[in-house]
C-alpha cells in the first residue's frame, strides 16, 4: 500500500479490474500514480476494522485510538511498540519500497526470544533473506558489517544481528520515520481517528 496521496484532479480513473490488483497488492512501481487510491481504499479498509477492534496473533481485541496513533509521533521505538504502528508504518515503507527494513527489524526481534536450539535455522534464513549480498530483500548496510554479521550468523547467539539491527533502526529513524509523520497515511489515520473521537 503505497503512502501518498495525489490531488483528485491528476488522479486517473481506476476501472475494476485494476482496483483488484491494486487490492491484491502487485501494483508495480511505474504505477505510481494510482498510489492516491490505492492508500484510500487502504484507508477506508483500515478505519472501520481498527473502530471495531482489530485481532492481533495472541486473539487480543486491541482498539486503536487517536491517542496511541498520536504517540507514534513522539518516537519510533513507541511507534514500532504498537502492533497496530508496525502495520500502518510497514505498509508506508512499501510506498517506498523499503519495507525490508522493518521486515529485518521485526525478524531480529523474533530471533532475539528464539530458544537456543532453533537459534541455526533461524539465523540461516535471516542472513539469506536480508544480509548476503544478493539477498531478495537486502539491506542497506556497507560491506564491513555485511562480512561481520555474515561471520555471526555462521556461529550463531542471540546478538548475531544487533548491531546490522542498530543500523537499520537508526536508517529508518533518520530517514523515513520523519516522513512518515509527514504523510498523508499517517495524518488521514490520525485526523479520521480524532474526528471519530469528537462526535
Amino acid at each position: 500500500m503505497p503512502g501518498f496521496f495525489f490531488p483528485h484532479n491528476n488522479m486517473t480513473e481506476l476501472n475494476g479490474k485494476e482496483d483488484c490488483k491494486l487490492a491484491e497488492g502487485k501494483i508495480h512501481k511505474k504505477k505510481q500514480k494510482a498510489f492516491g487510491a490505492d492508500l484510500k481504499n487502504y484507508l477506508k479498509c483500515m478505519v472501520p476494522h481498527i473502530e471495531s477492534g482489530i485481532k492481533t496473533s495472541n486473539s487480543r481485541n486491541v482498539m486503536l485510538s487517536a491517542e496511541e496513533v498520536l504517540q507514534w509521533s513522539q518516537s519510533l521505538e513507541k511507534l514500532l511498540a504498537s502492533q497496530s504502528g508496525q502495520g500502518v508504518f510497514r505498509e508506508f515503507l512499501k510506498s517506498e519500497f523499503s519495507e525490508e527494513n522493518i521486515e529485518f527489524w521485526l525478524a531480529c526481534e523474533d530471533y532475539k526470544k528464539t530458544k537456543s536450539d532453533h537459534l541455526h535455522g533461524k539465523a540461516e534464513r535471516i542472513y539469506e533473506e536480508f544480509v548476503q549480498s544478493d539477498a531478495i530483500k537486502q539491506i542497506n548496510i556497507d560491506y564491513q558489517m555485511r562480512e561481520a554479521t555474515a561471520k555471526r550468523a555462521q556461529d550463531p547467539t542471540h546478538t548475531s544481528f544487533d548491531e546490522a539491527q542498530k543500523t537499520v533502526y537508526i536508517l529508518m529513524e533518520r530517514d523515513s520515520y520523519p516522513r512518515f509523520l509527514k504523510s498523508k497515511a499517517y495524518l488521514n489515520l490520525l485526523n479520521q481517528l480524532q474526528t471519530n473521537t469528537s462526535k
